[in-house]
């Protein structure tokens, strides 16, 4: 992370731009008239992988890939690469940083999608808050979780995700998926409930913002923002991964769990921001 802050690999319809190399002009304040996102503005666009704070390499379960390629919505593979400081390029050096790709031309029977929960919303000064958000899987899909993934900048003190799940007394049980210190390496790391999701259950993620700054912390992808995402990496068998790939709120201070319009109960409010 002494060079590339962080990096995504995005599955794109068309890419955003047709060079080979473009600013996507999200962590600067200054806007260019030559940005452009990873995917072109009207196309398929989603994550599929995302690495930070010098995390080892991520490998898939056996049998398991994303689909790719012709017949699929995508077609193109984009990285992006964020950078905290620039300045050691201003004598004109550059940087190889990337990812290595594994593919397969054989089909596979367990197809993998990435679920990104996230929120937008402001924290304010010298405060404690907590960024939550919370989706139905409304799909008439299983889904079977293996692996997580935390981040947010340098505010984060906890991030939590979990299923949420109605039990036979209407009671919301809440299975933790994943909680972590998103200051350690930012990897995918092992789920820690790897049983199916199904139609009908939530997903809820929580950050746990810590900030002593005089001043209030909006939500944006530079170093003086702060992020809040809990990626869940899964697989479908024979099937199709969810069409849903994010679920984000408006974040505090106009969404919470416990608000009466979300419809959560039972929430484990100390064991969400706690390690």
């Amino acid at each position: 992370m002494n060079t590339a802050h962080h990096m995504l690999v995005y599955g794109c319809g068309e890419p955003g731009s047709a060079k080979p190399v473009w600013n996507c002009g999200e962590m600067s304040k200054k806007y260019s008239t030559d940005s452009a996102s990873p995917c072109g503005v009207h196309s398929h666009s989603q994550i599929l992988y995302a690495w930070a704070r010098d995390a080892p390499k991520l490998d898939l379960p056996d049998g398991v890939g994303f689909k790719v390629g012709r017949d699929t919505p995508i077609k193109y593979i984009v990285l992006q690469v964020h950078y905290a400081h620039i300045d050691k390029f201003k004598d004109g050096s550059t940087d190889d940083s990337g990812v290595f790709i594994d593919y397969t031309l054989r089909p596979l029977n367990k197809l993998a999608g990435v679920l990104l929960l996230g929120t937008a919303g402001v924290i304010p000064p010298n405060s404690l808050e907590h960024m939550e958000t919370a989706c139905e899987i409304s799909e008439n899909k299983t889904i079977h979780p293996f692996a997580y993934r935390t981040h947010t900048h340098s505010l984060g003190k906890v991030v939590s995700g979990y299923r949420v799940r109605s039990d036979d007394h209407g009671i919301h049980q809440w299975t933790l998926l994943g909680k972590r210190d998103p200051l350690t390496p930012q990897m995918f790391y092992p789920i820690e409930n790897s049983d199916p999701i199904m139609t009908g259950d939530y997903l809820a993620a929580r950050c746990t913002m810590l900030s002593h700054r005089n001043r209030v912390t909006q939500i944006g992808a530079t170093n003086e923002d702060e992020m809040c995402n809990f990626y869940l990496m899964y697989y479908v068998e024979n099937d199709e991964p969810l069409n849903m790939k994010y679920c984000f709120s408006q974040g505090p201070p106009n969404y919470y769990w416990g608000n009466p319009d979300v419809g959560l109960h039972n929430i484990p409010n100390i064991e969400a921001s706690t390690l």
